[in-house]
């Protein structure tokens, strides 16, 4: 994954509506929520949640299908987990980032 990529995907998260949105679909998993529930949930007025919705998809963190007349949005895990790739690739210099248990208190 290139940089700017990384960039344009944490500079859409960096927000705090478009976060929570997120993080709502994160749990809701891939059968995703239609707008409208996303909008319940998250006390988003719909006006404000196209926007992010649409910061969110253009970042492409979200993926969205049509079914009758709603529209589903789930978040895009291939996209997370190589950003999570990306920022831990050169983690701790290939050596396990996770403390031992032994000598912790």
């Amino acid at each position: 994954m290139e940089s700017k990529e990384v960039i344009r995907v944490l500079s859409a998260l960096a927000q705090e509506s478009r976060l929570a949105v997120y993080r709502l679909l994160v749990q809701a998993g891939p059968a995703g929520l239609p707008a409208g529930r996303i909008a319940e949930l998250t006390h988003i007025p719909s006006s404000s949640l196209s926007f992010h919705l649409k910061e969110l998809s253009h970042a492409g963190l979200l993926t969205s299908r049509q079914e009758s007349r709603f529209v589903f949005y789930s978040a895009n895990f291939a996209v997370m987990n190589a950003i999570l790739g990306y920022l831990a690739e050169n983690c701790c210099e290939g050596i396990s980032c996770v403390p031992s248990e032994q000598g912790e208190t």
